[in-house]
């Protein structure tokens, strides 16, 4: 009898990637005896390498060893030869729908990820506006599993063992940041889309009364891109409890062994809130055009944590791409840091050192 194995299919952005993680872990430990390989792009790797043992890892670089039609048939018969017994689409966009397509006309068992539209636009209309929780990321990856025929009861806690990642696999720099302080914040304060944005000025002036309420504290600044090279470095010249993420550390994996090791982190509705999620840190979120209903929340963080104010025009967008409709966004710009360093505080006194 052919041994059951399951290809598991998420390519698209970071942090939709990262939400495969739970339900990946609990289909791994609940199925022992099945395998599962996971199909992403070579970002994703470690997040699903060292997550179990029947779980492996594909990367398919679809912008040009794998482009065009040409390229997803050429894929597509590199993972027949692996056998899968079923395939499991978790992204529905024509790549891996032209994928599914093939996989439909062998002896595989085919399912895919239904994306709640219909919900979606009501949480979004500019009338009759319906501010209805939408099934979660985890819950519509679980649900392809159990058309499938692989229900799971979803639980996890870390990728990571308790205490967290592996220092001694950080640069010194990084490992003397994080041990030689008291207490370790992590800010990721920038999204892909700009109604996803805390403003900077209103964000320094987090930084300003975090460092004079916890004058102990690091201050991780997370993210890569133009505008974290802008301006982290002035941050970090002008208060010296800021530390510079990315000069430090060079890969994923290193920033996901960092962040394990914080206090709280500050995140956006952005990848950096997901990636803090999957070990286990306790993450304040700031939402403007987008909201939790949604279904985007992070794995396991509380709605409490989640900072937004209301407005009517809330939420204008699924994903926070869209320009913003006061031409103002009120729903960033109205959101005062003393909330966010208050609410910061709330998780941290939980904290025994604290």
């Amino acid at each position: 009898m052919k041994k059951e194995h399951i290809l598991i299919i998420r390519f698209s952005a970071l942090g939709d990637v990262a939400m495969a993680v739970p339900v990946v872990y609990s289909l791994a430990r609940q199925y022992p005896d099945v395998r599962i390989t996971v199909l992403s792009r070579e970002y994703a790797r470690p997040f699903f390498e060292n997550l179990a043992p029947n779980v492996g890892f594909m990367e398919a670089d679809l912008k040009r060893e794998y482009h065009g039609i040409k390229g997803l048939n050429a894929l597509y018969r590199r993972l027949a030869a692996k056998q899968f017994t079923a395939v499991a689409d978790l992204h529905n966009v024509l790549r891996s729908e032209f994928l599914r397509m093939r996989f439909n006309l062998g002896p595989y068992k085919v399912a895919h990820i239904n994306k709640h539209r219909k919900g979606r636009r009501l949480l979004t209309s500019v009338n009759n506006k319906q501010l209805i929780q939408q099934p979660t990321s985890f819950q519509k990856y679980a649900d392809v599993l159990e058309k499938l025929g692989y229900p799971v009861e979803l639980d996890f806690h870390s990728i990571f063992p308790e205490g967290g990642g592996d220092l001694s696999l950080l640069p010194q720099d990084a490992q003397r940041s994080t041990l030689n302080a008291q207490l370790c914040i992590g800010i990721a304060p920038f999204a892909a889309h700009e109604g996803k944005i805390y403003p900077p000025r209103l964000m320094q002036q987090v930084i300003e009364q975090l460092i004079a309420k916890y004058p102990e504290a690091r201050i991780f600044l997370f993210g890569r891109g133009k505008r974290e090279d802008e301006l982290f470095p002035q941050w970090c010249s002008q208060y010296k409890a800021c530390v510079y993420v990315s000069s430090m550390l060079e890969t994923i994996k290193q920033e996901l062994i960092l962040m394990s090791h914080l206090d709280v982190m500050l995140s956006m509705d952005s990848a950096n809130m997901h990636l803090a999620s999957l070990v286990a840190t306790p993450v304040v979120s700031i939402w403007g055009a987008t909201h939790p209903y949604a279904g985007f929340m992070g794995w396991n963080q509380g709605s409490e944590n989640a900072i937004q104010i209301p407005l009517d025009c809330r939420p204008c967008s699924i994903y926070g791409q869209k320009t913003c409709q006061r031409g103002d966004y009120a729903c960033m710009n109205r959101i005062a840091p003393e909330t966010i360093v208050e609410r910061i505080g709330q998780i941290l006194s939980l904290k025994p050192h604290v």
